[in-house]
């Protein structure tokens, strides 16, 4: 039977979650207005908040105050992204897990899990299914066992990448599977991911002790402390952090996050490309304390603390939560989305089947088609997004800063954008989505500046409308 890799750390390699510290903080007592109003006006310059900083906004509850975070976050999603959100899908490709995570249906003590492993021609129809509805971005889930080693892990993902159908391919795949080894995440990077996701799940020690018991890979919390280094250091220079809101205080996992954060930006001058923060959900064979669990109004306030503390990172919000809530939230600093997901293992071409949540990780809160959100973000003036071009031209990690800091991303990103929309409504819309997006495209057209770039994209677009020319981007 194979084994894991190695425990080798990064060069380095420490715990920089310091938990009475970040406690500490929090203890704080109520913050003056006026420093809480200070903060929000260095945010709007674009500049990243200190952990101290975000404890502050933290620990502002006057109603008043949190909707002036509110009302900062929304600016920030419109001057740093736009009105763009990106589209992708999960793909679980295999569920067996060495772990025992006590929130997890996947874990290795739930006698109720159905484990399965899609074989090659499954992966197949699995990415075809995708492909037929319009999916150009989509993530690779693995549980963490032997089986599914970096090699294993590049495999599947040259294998997706090689999937066509008609005018559809996959032309990004992140991933979100074990922290490996640098050699690790050399194999992988070299097959062509773009993000490699780890959540640490929770921040705080005792709590993280408590949810992953020792004897496996994940009890040990300084190696996944230490992935993203790792996998920095081996060169993937786009990565993404997560926690699992609901196992310790909210406020101390944004903590958390926002630390890690300036840890990566500290080290490899560069922070995560993303920043995911799901809230626990029913699971089979799946009962946990409820003593953390974050309200609506708390998840509201996680979202635009994380969106004002690190203006620059994309916020993936998932289809864990209601279709309600997350059109609610989108304008909070939510640049990434999930759409028409399944993740139980063969879900895209399985739909329907009894056993279905016996092979899902957690129930899904919105399992609406891609068209129909699609057509929900075009309704709220949104521009729904799959452009994959800074990552298949170099524009990542540090790069990618370059452009972003400044905000000339823009530049780049509402031209994809608009070339992907019109892709999407010609190859794969129903009617009334179809229309619906040719009158935000024409919208969209008439806020732009008229010159070479504005012509150079109407060409774009119309060789899109007109012929079989796909994929052209700036």
């Amino acid at each position: 039977m194979k084994t894991l890799p190695n425990m080798s750390l990064s060069e380095g390699a420490a715990d920089f979650i310091d938990d009475a510290f970040l406690e500490a903080l929090l203890q704080g007592g109520t913050p003056d207005p006026k420093e809480v109003r200070d903060l929000l006006a260095k945010s709007l310059e674009k500049q990243a908040l200190s952990v101290e900083e975000t404890a502050v906004l933290l620990r502002a509850d006057d109603p008043e105050l949190v909707e002036e975070l509110f009302q900062t976050a929304r600016q920030l999603k419109s001057q740093v992204y736009g009105n763009r959100i990106v589209l992708f899908a999960p793909l679980y490709i295999g569920n067996d897990c060495v772990n025992d995570c006590a929130y997890c249906a996947f874990r290795v003590s739930n006698r109720d899990a159905v484990r399965r492993t899609l074989r090659d021609e499954e992966l197949r129809h699995q990415v075809e299914a995708l492909e037929n509805v319009g999916h150009k971005r989509l993530i690779l889930v693995f549980g963490e066992h032997p089986n599914y080693d970096p090699e294993y892990v590049a495999r599947c993902v040259r294998a997706v990448y090689s999937v066509r159908v008609g005018k559809g391919e996959i032309r990004r795949l992140n991933i979100n599977a074990a922290p490996l080894d640098h050699e690790g995440f050399r194999t992988v990077h070299e097959a062509g991911i773009g993000t490699y996701q780890i959540f640490q799940e929770t921040y705080h020690h005792e709590t993280y002790a408590k949810y992953h018991p020792r004897g496996t890979r994940k009890g040990d919390y300084l190696y996944r402390l230490d992935g993203l280094d790792r996998a920095m250091e081996a060169g993937c220079d786009d990565v993404g952090l997560g926690a699992l809101f609901g196992l310790y205080d909210w406020r101390f996992e944004v903590l958390g996050l926002v630390r890690h954060a300036l840890h990566l930006q500290e080290r490899f001058h560069c922070g995560p490309h993303t920043i995911s923060f799901p809230r626990l959900r029913p699971a089979c064979g799946v009962h946990f304390d409820e003593t953390y669990f974050v309200n609506d109004w708390n998840f509201k306030r996680v979202i635009t603390t994380l969106r004002v503390a690190v203006p620059y990172t994309g916020l993936i919000l998932t289809a864990r939560e209601e279709p309600a809530l997350r059109r609610e939230v989108m304008a909070f600093g939510v640049s990434q989305i999930d759409a028409g997901s399944r993740i139980e293992i063969g879900g895209y071409t399985e739909a329907g089947d009894a056993q279905v949540m016996d092979r899902e990780q957690f129930q899904l809160g919105d399992i609406r088609s891609l068209d129909e959100v699609v057509r929900e973000l075009l309704d709220d003036h949104y521009i729904p997004s799959w452009c994959t071009a800074c990552y298949r031209l170099g524009r990542t990690g540090e790069h990618f800063m370059e452009f972003a800091i400044p905000g000339f991303i823009n530049r780049y990103c509402t031209p994809n954008a608009l070339t992907t929309l019109m892709e999407y409504l010609v190859d794969y819309a129903s009617d009334q989505t179809r229309a619906v997006g040719m009158k935000r495209i024409q919208d969209e057209l008439a806020k732009l500046p008229d010159g070479d770039a504005k012509n150079k994209l109407l060409r774009r677009l119309k060789t899109i409308e007109q012929s079989d020319e796909r994929d052209l981007y700036v």
